[in-house]
């Protein structure tokens, strides 16, 4: 089903520099880059075990991220490598941990579904539905009693309204005012089922039901993305409780790597109009060109840069050694 947002924030682009905006495109440009040579990776018998490509919701990503200082924590999910660079992750180390090598941010041990970056306020992505949520309330707690003036933000798909503990979580959120925003990825399917087949209602009056300020924007256009959540996370930060966020979008590759026969669940023609009519760079750079007079040219060199670093990247990691086996149960815990 072909669905686009329904309704929108007020503020859907903002007023920023031409720096910044380039800065958000090559981040963008830098996701989507990654993913796909982690696809290659997979389908080339180079990686172990599955990845949850991220390619497609890039701009929520780097819209939110871009939005907070670095000391603000972010949690994520299994499909956690967009907000791991947005974040400020490096893709040598990103590649390093996909490869099961020592050099990765988790000493290749935790992979795709579980890379951490505390030192760039990443806590870390999370395997289980909506436990993300768990992960940044709990740390918006921490920063409410020692006074630490951070915000946390939780990153997780619509299939988390499917989760108790998210509402257990908002409810305290809301009583307590802690500093936590949600933000909701609708990219429209649980695994292979549509959304409205499983979450009955609107997915924002739920927040609502629990006197959280909740807003639902278009999930594709970062410049709306990032206004949005400069403000909400503002006032967050003032000390007026908790938001929650919902940002429609789309993931252009299946559920994991393996999800490659997508049509008993969702049509190409779907896909294609995603791919065509609402992608992110598409979005962003016409509005490059032809607000800011930035040319064409310049963006192709952001491409061939960002391709360029990939590829050194993905060299870095091969050439890495693998962790010693004296280390197989060093910082494990569960």
């Amino acid at each position: 089903m072909i669905e686009t947002s329904v309704e929108q924030s007020k503020e859907q682009s903002v007023e920023v520099s031409v720096d910044l905006a380039l800065k958000m495109y090559r981040q963008i440009v830098r996701i989507r880059h990654f993913e796909e040579k982690v696809d290659y990776l997979y389908k080339t018998a180079q990686m172990p075990g599955l990845a949850h490509l991220y390619a497609g919701e890039e701009a929520i990503a780097v819209g939110v991220c871009e939005a907070l200082e670095k000391t603000d924590y972010i949690s994520s999910t299994h499909r956690g490598h967009g907000h791991c660079l947005a974040k400020g992750a490096s893709v040598d180390r990103m590649f390093a941990e996909l490869l099961g090598k020592k050099p990765g941010y988790c000493g290749g041990k935790g992979g795709s579904m579980h890379i951490a970056d505390p030192e760039s306020g990443n806590l870390g992505a999370d395997a289980i539905v909506g436990a993300s949520a768990g992960v940044a309330t709990g740390a918006a707690f921490t920063s409410q009693k020692l006074n630490l003036g951070r915000v946390a933000v939780a990153f997780f798909g619509e299939g988390a309204f499917g989760q108790g503990l998210l509402y257990e979580l908002m409810n305290l959120a809301s009583l307590w005012k802690l500093p936590v925003l949600y933000v909701c990825e609708n990219n429209l399917y649980n695994e292979y089922t549509y959304y409205k087949e499983t979450t009955a209602g609107r997915p924002e009056d739920r927040p609502l039901a629990f006197g959280i300020h909740t807003e639902r924007i278009d999930g594709q256009n970062v410049l709306g993305v990032y206004a949005t959540t400069k403000r909400l996370v503002r006032d967050i930060r003032e000390g007026n409780g908790p938001a929650f966020l919902i940002c429609d979008t789309y993931r252009y590759y299946g559920h994991h790597v393996g999800d490659i026969n997508r049509e008993y669940y969702r049509s190409k023609k779907e896909e294609e109009f995603w791919k065509k009519e609402r992608d992110p760079i598409k979005i962003l750079g016409k509005w490059l060109v032809e607000e800011k007079d930035v040319s064409p040219e310049a963006l192709t060199r952001i491409d061939e840069e960002v391709r360029g670093e990939i590829e050194k990247g993905l060299e870095f990691a091969k050439a890495a050694p693998y962790p010693d086996l004296s280390e197989v149960s060093t910082n494990v815990y569960a």
